[in-house]
Formats: C-alpha cells, sequence, structure tokens
C-alpha cells in the first residue's frame, strides 16, 4: 500500500442534503483532478517541502482560485457550498493543496473583494481568480497571536505615501505571493479600531519574505515570514476604510472558518477512506480485522462525527450563500470539524497499528496535517470565545 493511494467514494452518500447535477460535477471533475495530478506527488511534497506550483496554476485555470467570485471579476460565480465541496475534495488527498486554495480564495483575495473599491477589485481580483498572481494574508505577528489587538506593524501617513514597518508570521503562500493584503497599526491609541488594511504588491521596495517555516504538517503549503522595511507604498494601497482594518479581517474570518472546516472534513474524510481500506485489506487471527467488533465500533464513530461535521460546515456555508451574518455559525463549524477530524486521524493512525506510524501508509500524513486545523484562523480556544459571545447576545445577562 502506498501513502499515495487514490481516495475512495465514501463521501457520496454522507452530504446532509441533495446536491446539484452541476455540483455533483465539479465534485466528480476535482476528485478526478486531485486522484491524477496530486496523489502521484503527495509524499515527494511532504518529504522535501516542496510547493505544487504547477498544480496551482491549473487549479487557476480550473476556476478554483477564484471560485467564489463574481464572472465580472473574472471569477467561478460559484457559492460557499461549491466551495465547501473543492476544498474537501482536494484536501481528502492533499490538505497542503487543500489550504493554498482556502487562504488565496478567502483571506487575500476576499479581503480585497469585500474591504475595496471598484478599482482594486478590478485591478487584483482577475489576477487572483485566474491563479496568475498567488495571494497572502497577514495579520499574526511574533507578539501577537489571538490578540491581534496587540500588532506592532506599523504604517504611517508620509505625504502621499504610506510607510510600513514590522513583519508577520505563519503567512500561507507568503514566499509565493505576488499580493499581500496586511494588516497595521495607523492609530495605536484607538486600539483595534486604530488597525488599518494594505494591499502590498512584490517587488515593492522594502517588502521581502522571510524564513519558510519548517513544519509538522501540510509541508507543501508555503508558510513564510512576511517583513517590512520602510515600504512604501501609494495612499491608494488603503484597503477599507481607515482604522476598520480590524473588523474588516473578522468579517473576512467568518468566511474563511467555513473553509479551515472544509479542510478538516477532506483530512479526516481520507483517513477515513485509508483506514477502511485498511481493516478490509488486513488479516488477524484468521480474518479481515473489519470483522471484529472492536474496529466496526471504531469506524461508526469516525463516520458519524465525519457527517456532523459536516451538517456544521454546510449549514454556515449555505447561510452565507444567502447573505446571513455567519460567525457563531462558522466558528461552530470550524471548531467542531478541526477537533473532530484529530480524533479521525487518531484512529487511523491507531487502525493501521505499526503502519500507521511509518510513512509507506497515508494515516501518518493525515495525523500530521490535521492538527493546524485546531490553531489556524483562531484557535479553538478563540472559537469557543466567539461562540459564547454570540450566544450570549440571544440570551444576555439579567442580572
Amino acid at each position: 500500500m502506498s501513502a499515495t493511494t487514490p481516495i475512495h467514494d465514501t463521501a457520496v452518500s454522507t452530504y446532509p442534503f441533495h446536491l446539484t447535477d452541476e455540483q455533483e460535477q465539479l465534485r466528480r471533475e476535482i476528485r478526478e483532478f486531485a486522484t491524477r495530478e496530486i496523489a502521484p506527488h503527495v509524499s515527494e511534497w511532504d518529504e522535501k517541502s516542496t510547493y505544487p506550483l504547477t498544480v496551482v496554476k491549473e487549479m487557476g485555470r480550473m476556476g478554483l482560485m477564484g471560485i467564489i467570485f463574481p464572472p465580472e471579476y473574472g471569477g467561478a460565480g460559484m457559492g460557499y457550498v461549491d466551495y465547501v465541496l473543492a476544498v474537501e475534495e482536494l484536501s481528502a488527498v492533499d490538505g497542503s493543496v487543500g489550504i493554498i486554495v482556502a487562504s488565496h480564495n478567502s483571506l487575500c483575495s476576499n479581503h480585497i473583494f469585500l474591504a475595496g473599491n471598484e478599482e482594486q477589485r478590478r485591478k487584483y481580483i482577475p489576477k487572483l481568480a485566474a491563479g496568475e498572481w498567488i495571494g497572502a494574508w497577514g495579520l499574526t505577528e511574533p507578539g501577537s497571536g489571538s490578540d491581534a489587538a496587540g500588532a506592532r506593524t506599523a504604517a504611517v501617513k508620509k505625504g502621499d505615501k504610506w510607510v510600513l514597518n514590522g513583519s508577520k508570521i505563519f503567512i500561507t503562500n507568503g514566499s509565493y505571493a505576488d499580493v499581500a493584503v496586511v494588516i497595521a497599526v495607523t492609530d495605536r491609541d484607538k486600539g483595534t479600531h486604530g488597525l488599518s488594511a494594505f494591499v502590498v504588491e512584490k517587488g515593492t521596495k522594502g517588502f521581502r519574505a522571510g524564513k519558510k517555516e519548517n513544519k509538522l504538517g501540510l509541508r507543501a503549503s508555503d508558510t513564510a515570514e512576511l517583513i517590512f522595511e520602510d515600504c512604501e507604498i501609494p495612499e491608494g494601497n488603503l484597503l477599507g476604510k481607515l482604522g476598520e482594518g480590524f473588523v474588516d479581517s473578522m468579517r473576512i474570518l467568518d468566511g474563511g472558518r467555513i473553509s479551515i472546516a472544509a479542510l478538516s472534513l477532506g483530512i479526516a474524510r481520507g483517513a477515513l477512506d485509508a483506514s477502511l481500506k485498511y481493516v478490509k485489506e488486513r488479516r488477524q487471527f484468521g480474518k479481515a480485522i473489519a470483522e471484529f467488533q472492536g474496529i466496526q465500533w471504531k469506524l461508526a464513530d469516525m463516520a458519524t462525527e465525519l457527517d456532523a461535521a459536516r451538517l456544521l460546515t454546510q449549514r454556515a456555508a449555505v447561510l452565507k450563500d444567502a447573505g446571513h451574518r455567519v460567525t457563531k455559525e462558522s466558528a461552530m463549524a470550524k471548531l467542531y470539524a478541526s477537533e473532530v477530524a484529530v480524533k479521525i486521524c487518531n484512529e487511523a493512525v491507531q487502525l493501521h497499528g505499526g503502519y500507521g506510524f511509518i510513512k509507506d501508509y497515508p494515516a501518518e500524513k493525515y495525523y500530521r496535517d490535521v492538527k493546524l486545523c485546531t490553531i489556524g484562523e483562531g484557535t479553538s480556544e478563540i472559537q469557543r470565545m466567539v461562540i459564547g459571545r454570540e450566544i450570549l447576545k440571544v440570551h444576555p445577562s439579567r442580572g
């Protein structure tokens, strides 16, 4: 058995509602693409931390790098339900590819689309949607992760320019980004309302990628530092209103958390698929281990929790497509899907026994990849804070 064994079709009957013919076709096309173009390279990319640039460009031609944007901006004009299907299918083969697509769409491109003016949209979205340009999004800093208000990267207005100084870390696509959306302090006395967003293009003097991280998992996804040293950008590169960068970022993360939930679903489903195949083939005490009740109970829990996570994720996607605010729903989906995915991948390793600990089998990679899902775009602890605040708005204290 190989770590690049193509995925199986356990997902067909597990979607929480009927998919349209177009959505089924999308799912099949992405699955075939992932099996053909990604699966044969997964182990090598992981081992060497190779960024799959050729595949990224091909996904641009397929419309996946601009899947949620309108056709008038070069996008595929699809919704979040379609987006969730796409990210799950890619991530079931390689989570690294899934997170590249998720970060590019949900964070960088979507911030420009939602907060940018028409000139900025027309300038950047078509190139990003086509995969001609790769996008990155910078919020996290060495001293401020969950506490975004503690950011130190600053932007100072000088004439008709903004001058940026500081750094961002853990930036997906950081080394390959042609354009980055960066959150910087413009008024330190105003807390979160003193943060603003800026668009910075590759090649701008004073802007460069720094250290590339050597990671536990998702190793084919580039994660790097962004450095700004007296980086001058035009005043027109302010994205959205001055001082509203943090507020806009929270809106962006509502959608981004749906994509991380989808990433979790894909990785977990890949682990479940690999486990189902293994337990049918592995024989002990004269029969396939799939026949043992203890094994079946593990599989039952894995499949049930995966379906429950998919229900939460698709609910958030449906509401997002309908134009509803999804702060609570996306946080619930991200929290539950990521934590369930970690459990499923842990059980996948256990089901494989000793083989689950070696790289000839896919279980160990799913196990390494999945942990990021409980950390990126807001830790599980932050999701619980968000959910708690949201439900207290509905049921306020009477004290």
